[in-house]
């Protein structure tokens, strides 16, 4: 079993070991709640990579959204390279829920694009949780969406050995039951291929594809090969044993299946009667229609689109019961012994508190007027209250905690400051009658954590200076505060208020001549990323944002954070907003805070306040230890999916690049890429008029991508 190892050039310093030692001592004497407030730029993550050292507990980190999560993902890959840290966010690039409008009669059918590579990394996530101990797992708020019963997951897997006795045509079967579809041609992740007595298999969470040859009725040979080029890895030999997971968390178990589909019916003939009673002929007649054809291709191919509305007849829940999340991927394999970290958790925690109520609304219309079965209530996020209830131990990581987190971690602190004198509620408790002496030994072995507090940065830089500037003029003054760190080569931060003024904001300073780039929700989950890399690698110079800018990003080499109209009292001119923008700053030696507003607001009083005390602390630590600050000098990591790489190794591709000349799109110049494209537009019209809508569809997302690229 492996153990996680942590490797990183530098040791912990600053306030860095007294956090990493309170907060793994805290988690050894189970508490449950422990806050670790840690200013932007003091090594939170590192922080918590020394803990999961010390601890060698499986970790689920949640963060509250896609750009934090991808950055902790890449963070914690590089700090444990030897150990499997996976990625687990939504997979949607888009996503338009099913809804009904009764007012307009209007009926929204479910959309969406699921990228394929998240979806990878989703089913990696889960398959290394039930095949090795030594796990991360970085996820969005996803973690507390229905995923499907773990134990069924594990139980559909199919064992293979070398020497096994087994007919071809039985594996093949097999292999369609995991939800893997057979494809002579398109060889792409989650399809199967037969060549003779060769059986190659493209995994569903990996990069790789498994190649079976059989010797007769037995196995002869296993072993992994590039899926691209079909040559056998250079460093992998012989394969004696191999499972087989499944490629999609979602399996009707066939063994099952009448007994399922008598359920159903059974609710079906209930709920088409109660809608009948209550005069509403025409939805029952509409649901038993919808329900019947789901029922029919269950039967056929053990999966249909939606079948996640119909979980909790095949994972066994009654009415009512919880989803089975990620967190039971967890919660099976290693009971209460593993860790969740909530990243900034002022977030993510009200995030996770919100989500039950909006997804109960969407689907309660779509059941009154006969779209769905009741039971697809039961294919739901967990509330909050069954969230805390399925973990133990939990440590909350942020610049600016909120006051629940808080007050949970001081409950586990309360003990502690009661060790000499008793307070009014410990008077009350007959515990306290104890020897003072023994007590006092007894939970102070046991009893250590709450909020750690973590100011000092490993670098010692200090939080920025702030200025207030009239708002009368603001983008003028900004233009020439721009011009004056980027002839420096220092990288500018922009908040605004509105997607709007972001985007005329960066239009405006384009004309200008700013290398510029507006960053918000809008912008797909893996070019967010990219563009953030952009930032730091001198593509772009300045980035205008709104939300996305506050919490966790990491980019050294921004010297100046912007607030335009700072005075707007609200969500995004609160104090932790603020705080959390201005900390975006604090990562550069000359970093700066430029607030343009009229008047001081209670949030802006609050919020300079709080930076100002940190940066004393900062100052008074410096020069006690004779520490010289010192700009962050970090390298850009590996992209997360590397677009082009993506685009030159799709099997289609290949022959296409090897006409022009060229084995991938890096040897392409801007004329080649224009040829490329003509070409491909020729190829998506033909297969178009020949009614290949398919091949059509991804021709015209292809030429998307390869236009993208800048």
């Amino acid at each position: 079993m492996g153990k996680f190892k942590l490797k990183s050039s530098y040791l912990p310093t600053g306030d860095q070991p007294q956090s990493i030692e309170k907060l793994t001592a805290g988690v050894r004497a189970n508490l449950a709640h422990q806050v670790l407030l840690g200013t932007t730029g003091s090594g939170k993550t590192f922080t918590m990579c020394n803990v999961i050292e010390k601890l060698q507990m499986p970790t689920l980190v949640i963060s509250h959204n896609k750009t934090l999560a991808a950055q902790l993902y890449q963070e914690f890959r590089d700090f444990f390279p030897e150990n499997a840290v996976s990625y687990f966010v939504s997979y949607y690039d888009y996503y338009q829920p099913e809804a009904y409008i009764p007012s307009t009669d209007t009926y929204i059918a479910k959309e969406t694009d699921i990228n394929q590579e998240i979806d990878k990394l989703r089913l990696s996530a889960t398959t290394n949780l039930l095949t090795r101990k030594d796990t991360i797992v970085v996820a969005s708020v996803s973690a507390i969406y229905n995923l499907g019963n773990p134990k069924e997951y594990g139980v559909f897997t199919m064992e293979l050995a070398k020497g096994m006795k087994v007919n071809r045509d039985q594996l093949l079967i097999r292999l369609t039951e995991l939800q893997y579809e057979r494809s002579e041609f398109g060889f792409h992740r989650g399809t199967f291929r037969v060549r003779g007595e060769t059986l190659d298999v493209f995994l569903a969470y990996d990069d790789k594809a498994l190649r079976i040859q059989m010797s007769g009725d037995r196995i002869g040979r296993m072993m992994m090969i590039d899926p691209v080029s079909g040559e056998v890895e250079s460093d992998a030999s012989d394969l004696i044993n191999y499972v087989i997971y499944p490629a999609k968390h979602y399996i009707a178990d066939t063994r099952n299946k009448e007994t399922v589909f008598n359920q159903i019916k059974r609710d079906l003939d209930m709920r088409v009667k109660e809608l009948a009673k209550a005069g509403k002929e025409f939805e029952a007649h509409r649901l038993e229609q919808r329900v019947n054809y789901v029922l029919e291709m269950m039967a056929e191919i053990s999966y249909v689109n939606g079948i996640e509305n119909y979980s909790r007849y095949f994972d066994g829940r009654a009415p009512g019961d919880p989803p089975y999340t990620l967190l039971e991927y967890f919660n099976e394999p290693y009971g209460d012994e593993w860790l969740l970290v909530i990243d900034e958790s002022h977030m993510t925690v009200p995030q996770i508190r919100g989500m039950f109520n909006g997804d109960r609304s969407r689907k309660q219309t779509l059941i009154d007027f006969g779209f769905r079965l009741p039971s697809a209530l039961d294919n739901r996020p967990l509330t909050f209250d069954e969230f805390q209830r399925r973990v133990k131990r939990t440590i909350y990581t942020s610049a600016t905690p909120d006051e629940w987190e808080t007050k949970m971690a001081n409950g586990e602190w309360h003990i502690r400051t009661c060790f000499t004198e008793p307070c009014s509620r410990c008077r009350s408790n007959s515990k306290w009658k104890m020897a003072k002496g023994k007590r006092k030994k007894r939970l102070e072995k046991v009893v250590t954590g709450g909020v750690v507090e973590q100011l000092i940065r490993p670098t010692g830089l200090v939080d920025p200076d702030i200025e207030v500037r009239p708002t009368k003029g603001q983008v003028n003054d900004l233009t020439r505060e721009i011009r004056l760190r980027t002839e420096k080569g220092e990288r500018v931060l922009v908040t605004t208020l509105t997607k709007r003024m972001a985007e005329e904001l960066a239009e405006f300073l384009a004309e200008q001549g700013v290398k510029v780039h507006y960053l918000h929700s809008e912008i797909q989950t893996l070019d967010r990323s990219d563009i953030l890399d952009d930032l730091r690698g001198g593509k772009v110079d300045v980035l205008v944002g709104i939300n996305l800018l506050r919490e966790g990003l990491d980019l050294p080499e921004v010297s100046l954070v912007a607030i335009l109209d700072a005075d707007k009292e609200g969500f995004l001119r609160s104090r932790t907003a603020l705080i959390q923008t201005m900390g975006r700053a604090a990562r550069h030696i000359s970093g700066k805070v430029i607030m343009y507003a009229d008047e001081a607001t209670n949030s802006m009083k609050a919020a300079i306040d709080e930076v100002r005390r940190r940066r004393e602390i900062q100052l008074e630590y410096n020069k006690e230890h004779g520490i010289t600050p010192k700009s962050i000098v970090k390298p850009i990591r590996e992209k997360l999916i590397d677009r082009e790489k993506q685009l030159a190794e799709d099997v289609e591709m290949r022959p296409i690049l090897a006409d022009m000349g060229v084995e991938s799109m890096d040897e392409m110049t801007p004329y080649d890429r224009k040829k490329l494209v003509a070409r491909l537009k020729i190829e998506m019209n033909i297969a178009a008029k020949e009614l290949r809508f398919e091949e059509a569809a991804i021709l015209r997302d292809r030429i998307k991508e390869i236009q993208s690229i800048k």
